[in-house]
């Protein structure tokens, strides 16, 4: 199924990857020198990017990710929210991250900031027992059922 624009990743300007890249570098080798200036640059890459990195995401920013894909999140919406999502785009997603999709990362962000359910991807990793092996749709139910609890 092909999805709308707005649920796709956001291409990113080659040259704003590139000073992000050569940021994320920078930061890097502040901490490793144990420079009083890192948390200055980290606060100023949070407030140029509209994430919140901490030190951790920078003293190693190659053991989860490349730094290549660091730069690309950054470069991205931390919190790209689409309020109206379609049971069928939604099952979409669920099967792009499921099946190790390149951009999982931004469907999962998209997820979060879109879906109120609160453990979306357990759900989709590490499903219910009722729900192992359900297809998309079957997850993607499962999580437009969810409603807070009202306190």
């Amino acid at each position: 199924m092909d999805l709308r624009p707005e649920l796709l990743p956001p291409a990113v300007d080659p040259r704003r990857l590139d000073a992000l890249h050569t940021e994320i570098g920078r930061i890097t080798d502040l901490l490793a020198t144990g420079s009083t200036d890192a948390e200055a640059a980290i606060t100023a890459f949070n407030a140029d990017t509209g994430h919140a990195y901490t030190v951790r995401d920078f003293a190693d920013p190659c053991a989860a990710r490349s730094l290549t894909d660091f730069a690309t999140e950054a470069a991205r919406p931390a919190h790209p929210r689409v309020p109206d999502i379609t049971r069928d785009e939604l099952a979409e997603i669920i099967h792009r991250i499921a099946t190790g999709d390149r951009e999982t990362d931004h469907y999962l962000r998209l997820l979060h900031a879109s879906i109120p359910h609160p453990h979306l991807a357990d759900l989709i990793f590490h499903p219910p027992a009722h729900l192992r092996d359900a297809p998309p749709h079957a997850l993607a139910d499962a999580a437009l059922a969810y409603r807070p609890i009202a306190l």
